[in-house]
């Protein structure tokens, strides 16, 4: 496994890295030295790679767990308000990496590895992604987790610790195929199994209204065991906690209930309950109202709130006596933030308890949960809001039901006294959908059991005022809010892209990593020859280990001078990859007609996981492997062209391909993509971003300068206007001869010489029955493209656009969103005070 580092990796770990200290090395050398002897079994004395990441990664938590615990001594001490996100998914990737970049250790473990003759790209790849969700929302809350800890805020991250994350995505025969992803099967070091703080959660029951109150009872009981693992902020001594619940029956568990013999089969079913946290389920804004996931959801409020509770009461160190026996001051010790509408149950569940258990009564109860909790809105997309039935309710959470039709109704009196007699008005606002089958809307929920509501860009939080909530909003104005999405620096720049980080640090320093509005600095380098030819180097040299990579992972050589133009993200229709492949099937067109003439060469990358029960976007993958097929393999074409699908898209793929990219694809339909956080990834690693006016594009080219984006296509109110006067794809198919070409060589089976059928559910969609409008962008589109195309041709002017943009992302920092979610929601102040460090004598 042993490797020498080339002057490259030497000269990358200068500044950004820290400096190793000979003691520094030296002793971690002993630690894993150590961990390496306790990992091996006695009658095994070869270490696999396996055993040397094992005994690495616990040397490394060696250095969080003394920070870890005096974070959460100083906590309790300063007794802080405290911040709880709340979220179905948390989509970490790796852990080593981050921990030694946030602790400022990897230059001393790259050196004590080196030593002992190992490859820590080597080790850090036998590392199992923690794939704890399905995309955007999830990294959002994982980038969130490094900013709080990183703004020294008392916050805790809760969710569900699953088996099994979103699938394994292998390709075959063009086709996706899922595997469960057994990510645990090793063994994590990073987490910590808490029993002594596992607690009860009632499901199913009935209600019992009583002299003494109302009392849920018969209840099935369910235990959910706490696993915590530590989120260390950048290099300031705090330790922040993921706190992820995993399902467990109790001992006694159906076996009340077995009759003689019937002992084996009620130990079987204790499955059953555990069932709970066993898989996350992996639609991507798209809500499956299955039971499972309501118990999910549920599951992690009732779970969290208790924890949550008993937190507040009992505030010293180490005891869980309660000093505190009043809710008064519950809001200005506690903060809720509710990550899209799964947590929803929240909001009920904390009226629960405090009526039912605490004894509180419902005035006091309903402005005490509103003042705390609040609510972040992640899509418009109608497919996607959840509506859970009244019945499924009914029959697993009643409580929960009766308590959300007496918020409905104190409520809609509210709205009927401000609106008196606009029926129409009490409908639509109403929690209880009443058409077709009973459903309760849970965004309206939310945003009537919240103090702010909030959208993830500029322009969605005014979507959201305009058209999907503008009855709430015309109602509370003063609830909403906006708060654009931004990204961690430290997983995104320092991390993935180790040569960029370096030469920005050389020119302003390096205190950009925790303040990235330093970033401005560099816009007077813009016109600096040195600085332009660096930029473009560490591009290219990103580019060759990416091209080695695809060339070892799919068996096609790539051109590393060719265009790297990269969409990765979810398959989904309004993401429109399908306007992607359209592109590249014109060009293909372009180059076989006139094959002398010159092209710049590109290869076109899509990657992304498609739900499994989503038709359409599977289909989207077969299409383009199938395109890739006949391309790669096209003599005249050459290295001028090439696509190719990444396969398993994840984190730890994204730290490999962002840095490569050239050009960076967003190119939803405006109006559909809440955010988008992959553009931000993109635009601090140096590519150039073609993209619709949607979403955070919108604020990145006002960052940037719209003069250096390829902004194409629609605008929302464009959109607006098509929807009113009907959309016809068919006016664009009999106008543009080369998208004419391109739909009869998917009908004709072109693409599918062996199953001419293949592609007729995407063309009978794109012709028919397009909610995405891809034809309506097609020849902007082809018209920006070729903007790109002859700018890429001028690398000098190419890379001062890139440095342009560089120098722009730091509105992008998911710091600053934090800060302004502390500011602004939570009434919390960051701070970059520094924790003394384990081995510093305490304040």
């Amino acid at each position: 496994m042993s490797r020498p580092l080339s002057d490259y990796d030497k000269r990358k770990q200068i500044s950004v890295r820290g400096l190793a200290g000979v003691e520094n090395v030296s002793d971690l050398k002993k630690n894993f030295n150590r961990h390496l002897h306790f990992t091996l079994v006695k009658d095994r004395n070869v270490a696999t790679p396996r055993d040397y990441y094992f005994a690495l990664a616990h040397t490394v938590r060696d250095h969080l767990v003394g920070r870890w615990i005096r974070t959460q001594q100083y906590y309790y001490e300063k007794d802080p308000k405290r911040i709880y996100y709340l979220s179905l998914e948390f989509y970490m990737g790796r852990t080593l990496q981050n921990t030694m970049v946030n602790l400022g250790l990897q230059n001393a473990c790259d050196e004590a590895t080196y030593q002992l003759g190992l490859d820590m790209e080597e080790l850090q790849e036998i590392e199992e992604d923690a794939g704890l969700g399905n995309g955007g929302l999830g990294r959002l809350a994982a980038c969130f987790l490094d900013s709080m800890a990183t703004l020294g805020l008392a916050a805790y991250g809760y969710g569900i610790r699953y088996e099994f994350g979103i699938f394994n995505q292998k390709i075959s025969g063009g086709w996706q195929v899922e595997e469960a992803d057994d990510w645990l099967r090793y063994g994590n070091p990073w987490e910590k199994a808490r029993p002594e703080y596992m607690i009860p959660v009632h499901f199913y029951g009935r209600v019992d209204h009583g002299p003494d109150g109302t009392k849920w009872v018969d209840t099935q009981v369910i235990l959910a065991l706490p696993y915590d693992t530590p989120v260390p902020g950048y290099r300031n001594n705090t330790v922040n906690t993921m706190r992820l619940w995993s399902a467990r029956a109790p001992n006694e568990f159906n076996l009340k209930d077995f009759n003689v013999g019937g002992y084996i089969q009620a130990v079987l079913d204790r499955n059953l309950a555990e069932n709970i946290s066993r898989v996350l389920y992996p639609n991507d804004n798209f809500f499956e109202g299955k039971e499972l996931r309501l118990k999910q959801e549920y599951f992690t409020v009732a779970a969290t709130l208790q924890d949550i509770i008993r937190r507040f009461k009992s505030s010293k160190f180490g005891s869980r006596d309660p000093v505190r026996t009043s809710f008064d001051a519950f809001p200005d010790k506690v903060a809720i933030q509710l990550n899209d509408t799964h947590p929803s149950l929240a909001i009920p569940e904390l009226m629960r308890v405090l009526v039912d258990t605490e004894k509180l009564d419902w005035e006091k109860a309903w402005d005490i949960t509103v003042r705390t909790c609040a609510y972040t809105n992640h899509t418009v997309l109608p497919e996607a809001l959840e509506r859970w039935p009244v019945n499924l309710l009914e029959t697993l959470l009643p409580r929960h039901l009766e308590i959300i039709y007496e918020i409905n109704q104190r409520f809609l009196d509210k709205v009927n006294a401000m609106f008196p007699g606009d029926l129409d008005r009490l409908r639509r606002m109403s929690l209880v959908e009443e058409s077709g089958i009973k459903r309760i809307n849970m965004a309206h929920l939310c945003i009537v059991g919240s103090h702010v509501i909030n959208g993830v860009a500029r322009i969605h939080s005014d979507i959201l005022k305009k058209t999907v909530f503008k009855d709430f909003y015309e109602f509370e104005p003063h609830k909403f809010q906006n708060k654009t999405n931004g990204i961690t620096p430290r997983r995104w720049l320092v991390l993935c892209n180790p040569g960029l980080a370096e030469v920005i640090a050389e020119r302003i320093g390096d205190e950009y990593i925790s303040d990235l509005d330093h970033l401005k600095k560099l816009l007077a380098f813009v016109d600096d020859e040195g600085f332009i030819r660096d930029v473009a180097k560490i591009k290219q040299e990103n580019k060759l280990k990416f091209a080695a990579y695809l060339e070892k992972e799919y068996k096609v050589k790539i051109n590393p001078n060719s265009l790297f133009d990269v969409q990765v993200k979810r398959i989904h229709e309004y993401k429109r990859q399908l306007l992607n492949c359209l592109h590249v099937i014109t060009l293909y067109n372009r180059i076989k007609k006139e094959p002398n003439q010159h092209f710049v060469p590109r290869t076109v990358m899509i990657g992304g996981k498609a739900a499994p029960g989503y038709h359409m976007a599977k289909m989207i993958i077969k299409l383009v492997t199938a395109i890739g097929d006949v391309i790669n393999n096209d003599p005249v074409i050459g290295d001028r062209l090439k696509m190719i699908f990444l396969e398993n898209y994840r984190v730890s793929l994204a730290e490999k391909v962002v840095p490569a990219a050239d050009l960076s694809e967003q190119i939803s339909t405006a109006g559909t993509e809440a955010s988008g956080t992959g553009n931000m990834k993109f635009m601090l690693n140096g590519a150039l971003t073609i993209g619709t006016m949607d979403g955070a594009n919108v604020e990145m080219a006002e960052e940037a300068g719209e003069e250096n984006f390829f902004i194409f296509g629609m605008r929302v109110e464009d959109v607006e206007e098509m929807d009113r006067k009907g959309y016809c794809a068919k006016d664009y198919y009999d106008r543009i001869p080369e998208l004419r070409q391109v739909m009869d060589q998917l009908s004709s089976g072109f693409f599918s010489p062996k199953q001419p059928e293949l592609f007729k559910d995407i063309v009978n969609m794109l012709m028919n029955n397009d909610r995405f409008k891809v034809f309506a962008d097609y020849e902007a589109y082809l018209k920006c493209q070729e903007n790109v195309s002859a700018l890429y041709k001028n690398t000098k002017e190419w890379t001062k656009k890139v440095i342009k943009n560089i120098a722009t992302s730091g509105k992008f920092s998911s710091d600053r969103t934090i800060s302004q979610y502390a500011r602004e929601i939570w009434g919390v102040e960051p701070t970059h005070h520094k924790i003394p460090a384990p081995d510093d004598p305490r304040e």
